[in-house]
């Protein structure tokens, strides 16, 4: 396909020169291999794209948010289809000390925290293609603000392990915070940024409901920022969060009603629940959907467990996801 010719859509952001620098480093990027560097782009070139072409391209600020924007508007949107916005960091190691926005981050793939660079993405999730389409890239550049939380965090959890088990019951001095009032962590402060600049773009067109997010925004803070630009968020809890049924007894006539029941026990959850059962090979899987409540949380939460059993061993598996809605 002409490359040049897909991206005359975007000649009212970017002038033509750009245009042409860009169909050529795209060309480039779809067939090199190895790790991507503006050396090993101009290489992959030929003619018309040379090093210093490549070099003045990348130096140039371009409005990246605008260009994901109008060419998946042009080429990619479907007005039958239903999206869902998803959202995701990805971490790549990178050596050196004067990179910009070079730090520490936590590489899944690594298992650590690894030197690199970090960035975070919004992208909008066809559930008819079953594709991803990125829409918004940021890099992850940490504050001063959100390095002292994240070093407080790691600090506590460190002194928590270490000292002695506290006794049971609850502290003395300690008062009541509403959940629903929390404050946003810096992390989460700067990705709602990133999300009320690209619900604005894209008002009118996408009617959005939900944010998918992966197993890091789990949690009551992540679940409010959600909230506040009036989306639900679908996410994963731990597989042993410590969910419980709503409690259905009777009132015992005195103090506030009973909101907590009986907790629930991943390897017998009432059958009830139970909406489906597949078995592909020697491997089982069961999906179950029931409301349930987290002492976190401030609302009830739309979960779904997927349990998955070895026929032949018995060995089990299970992930816990949920919707806030």
């Amino acid at each position: 396909m002409d490359i040049l010719a897909l991206l005359q859509c975007l000649h009212s952001a970017v002038p033509r020169t750009t245009l042409r620098q860009c169909s050529r480093i795209v060309a480039a990027l779809l067939v090199m291999t190895g790790r991507v560097t503006m050396l090993g782009i101009s290489r992959w070139t030929g003619s018309g794209g040379s090093y210093r072409t490549v070099q003045r391209f990348f130096s140039q600020a371009l409005p990246w948010a605008t260009l994901f924007w109008v060419f998946f508007r042009q080429h990619i949107y479907r007005a039958e289809d239903v999206y869902l916005l998803g959202g995701d960091e990805v971490v790549a190691t990178k050596a050196g000390k004067h990179t910009h926005g070079l730090d520490r981050f936590f590489a899944s793939l690594y298992g650590k925290p690894v030197p690199g660079l970090a960035f975070f993405a919004f992208f909008l999730v066809s559930t008819q293609q079953r594709r991803s389409f990125p829409i918004r890239v940021e890099q992850v550049v940490r504050s001063d603000a959100e390095k002292a939380a994240s070093k407080a965090k790691a600090d506590a959890k460190k002194q928590a392990s270490s000292t002695a088990k506290r006794r049971p019951g609850r502290p003395k001095g300690s008062k009541n915070t509403p959940k629903a009032d929390g404050t946003l962590t810096p992390e989460f402060a700067r990705i709602t940024g990133m999300l009320v600049a690209l619900l604005q773009r894209i008002a009118g067109l996408i009617p959005l409901r939900y944010v998918v997010l992966d197993g890091h925004f789990g949690s009551h803070n992540a679940l409010q920022m959600v909230r506040q630009c009036a989306l639900h968020l679908i996410a994963k809890l731990r597989y042993d969060a410590a969910l419980y049924f709503p409690s259905t007894g009777p009132y015992a006539g005195r103090g506030p009603r009973r909101k907590y029941g009986r907790k629930v026990d991943d390897d017998n959850i009432p059958v009830q629940d139970l909406k489906e059962t597949t078995v592909e090979g020697h491997i089982q899987t069961r999906l179950y959907q029931v409301q349930l409540l987290h002492k976190e949380f401030a609302q009830p939460l739309n979960v779904v467990i997927i349990a998955k059993t070895n026929l032949r061993t018995q060995a089990r598996a299970h992930v816990v996801l949920f919707r806030s809605d």
